[in-house]
């Protein structure tokens, strides 16, 4: 079969294509032919060791897993003698931030693991895009939703930011996007109540107050919108922010009391599969692809994600 592979942590320059065996299922696994993984932040990353806490899930001096990937969309082709959750020819998807080497062919996983099952008006492409609405859906609940809020969405293109608008507009929030010029249009089809164009704009000089803010791209601080929040409003990165300043302020500013810095922490990868897999069924969620690479074409599919302009998910089709 046809595997992307590394033997060390660096540039998409490490990676190769790959000849390996198809894997066979242990009592416990299942093995899945793979139509469609993406390649999002959390598999650069993982690629680069860095930042190196990341090590600690992905091996300290060189990845644990000879063959890259995090998420999946496919097909059940053989099951392991103690499995009972799924079938040959199930068609699942699902995911591990920690890595699961789904840049291959095939590949075998726990049944375990968080998976489930394609909902039947979706499509292998839809559902292959995981990573960015687990990490969605892990920020919207280190806060409370109403029809009151109003919630500032920056990077709202990218494959976390416009699953996030998507799930708060089905929550009921007020929801301003900020995208980009060729964007905008984009955005208010997903549902964003208004837009910015932050080529033109600055949204930190908006003049009015947020609930929440959410930097699903990381460029900005808290420093920086602070002035911009309700007095109990929250700050949330997806990035760890200047000298990690998002691992340490949640605490700080719990203790101080009034406007706060939350930094998820994601967890539960299944509760996040069975949520969006709802969505989906009820037609409320479709992730944003912008582009499609062949397993031939996996340094260039990583060296563009790599320069953070990417409009939603990116996939690799095998």
């Amino acid at each position: 079969m046809i595997a992307i592979t590394r033997q060390k942590y660096g540039s998409p320059a490490v990676l190769s294509v790959s000849d390996l065996p198809i894997p066979k299922a242990k009592k416990n696994e299942i093995v899945v032919k793979t139509h469609y993984t993406t390649i999002n932040r959390t598999d650069c990353g993982i690629l680069r060791g860095k930042p190196y806490l990341i090590r600690a899930f992905t091996g300290l001096t060189k990845p644990s897993s000879l063959v890259p990937g995090t998420d999946f969309s496919g097909e059940i082709v053989e099951i392991g003698s103690e499995v009972t959750r799924f079938k040959v020819g199930d068609k699942v998807w699902g995911l591990n931030d920690e890595g699961l080497g789904s840049q291959a062919e095939y590949f075998s996983i726990k049944e375990s693991k968080a998976i489930g099952i394609i909902p039947s008006n979706s499509n292998f492409d839809i559902v292959a895009c995981a990573e960015g609405a687990h990490y969605a859906l892990n920020f919207i609940n280190k806060i409370k939703i109403t029809s009151e809020s109003r919630v500032l969405v920056n990077g709202s293109t990218g494959g976390i930011g416009s699953a996030a608008m998507q799930i708060l507009k089905h929550m009921g929030a007020h929801v301003i996007a900020v995208a980009n010029t060729k964007n905008l249009d984009r955005v208010k089809s997903l549902g964003a109540d208004e837009v910015m164009d932050y080529q033109t704009q600055d949204f930190t000089l908006r003049k009015e107050k947020f609930h929440f803010i959410f930097d699903a791209v990381g460029k900005s601080t808290f420093g920086k919108t602070k002035h911009m929040l309700e007095p109990k409003g929250a700050y949330i990165s997806s990035e760890l922010g200047p000298n990690a300043e998002n691992l340490y302020l949640p605490l700080i500013t719990k203790l101080k009391g009034g406007k706060r810095v939350k930094f998820p922490i994601p967890r539960n990868c299944q509760s996040s599969i069975d949520y969006i897999s709802e969505l989906v069924k009820l037609g409320k969620f479709a992730p944003v692809i912008e582009k499609t690479f062949a397993p031939s074409e996996v340094h260039e599919a990583y060296t563009y994600v790599e320069t953070g302009q990417k409009t939603g998910s990116v996939l690799l089709k095998f």
